[in-house]
């Protein structure tokens, strides 16, 4: 049951961040992922000062703010005039370490450290169970992840026809009448909730890797943002599957042997797609040559 339990959590993880992964690369905003779920910690920190548990949904509530006060500084800083890799740096490491201090000030007797925030034990996750009236429901992480998967999974579907023209071309979505900041912000929420969601299984930083590894092995394989989309999720679960069996034969961190099957996966595409592959376009270029 063990098994099956890590298997569901990180087939869940990937999905999440598989869907919404996609439309980070396409609108090239792979780093964005990256510093939401830095910037969340200082959040999630504050909301264990204030609840004094780390199950509440205040810290879910008070990371997604936090995820969202830090797009809106990188959008402002860029607004005004500096390059955004250097927005994106500012505001995600001050914000970081400012969540690392508030942590070595105010939480360093409980287990709310750096390290289980970043780096995560999905192999621990059956362990923190739900229970009503003593019935005991399965892991929490399941039901947050599961309704998070939910979240994410009706948002797109109602607004997926906005958020494929934001992605594309923000000028005409905006001149057809869509709140191009509005879907912005929503798309930068669920990102939160997302991080927020995964971090008892995989940590903040291996997110990252969760939300562009499968979605950029999934452009390369289609055109299409539909088909897109749907390989992104079934490679991140894919990535689960190949980096759970490697982390019981090499006896290694699950989340770490996940996201490295994700890279390979990425690689295997990179070298191997039919349309954008390596070797495909090597094959093209060679065949042109020879008509010439």
């Amino acid at each position: 049951m063990t098994i099956f339990w890590i298997l569901l959590t990180g087939s869940l993880v990937a999905s999440c961040c598989g869907i919404l992964g996609a439309f980070l690369v396409l609108r090239k905003m792979a780093m964005i992922g990256d510093a939401i779920s830095h910037s969340v910690m200082p959040g999630i920190v504050i909301a264990f000062l204030l609840s004094g548990s780390r199950d509440s949904m205040l810290m879910l509530f008070a990371a997604m703010v936090c995820g969202l006060l830090a797009v809106f500084l990188i959008q402002t800083f860029q607004q005004s005039g500096i390059q955004s890799d250097a927005s994106i740096g500012v505001v995600f490491t001050a914000l970081f370490a400012l969540g690392v201090l508030l942590v070595s000030l105010f939480a360093r007797q409980v287990h709310l450290d750096q390290d289980a925030i970043l780096y995560g034990e999905i192999a621990y996750v059956h362990w923190n169970v739900w229970e009503v009236n003593g019935v005991n429901l399965g892991p929490k992480a399941v039901w947050l992840l599961g309704v998070t998967f939910v979240v994410i999974v009706a948002v797109i579907g109602l607004f997926y026809k906005q958020f494929k023209l934001c992605a594309f071309d923000p000028a005409l979505a905006a001149a057809c009448g869509i709140p191009v900041a509005l879907f912005h912000y929503l798309l930068m929420g669920l990102v939160s909730m997302a991080t927020v969601s995964s971090f008892e299984s995989v940590g903040a930083i291996l997110v990252v890797g969760l939300l562009i590894i499968p979605a950029a092995t999934a452009y390369l394989l289609t055109d299409r943002l539909g088909r897109m989309i749907v390989l992104s999720a079934l490679v991140g679960i894919a990535s689960t599957f190949l980096g759970y069996g490697a982390a019981v034969v090499l006896d290694a961190s699950i989340a770490g042997c996940i996201v490295c099957a994700a890279g390979l996966l990425f690689i295997a595409a990179f070298l191997f797609s039919p349309s954008h592959g390596y070797i495909a376009k090597k094959l093209r270029m060679r065949k042109l040559i020879e008509t010439q």
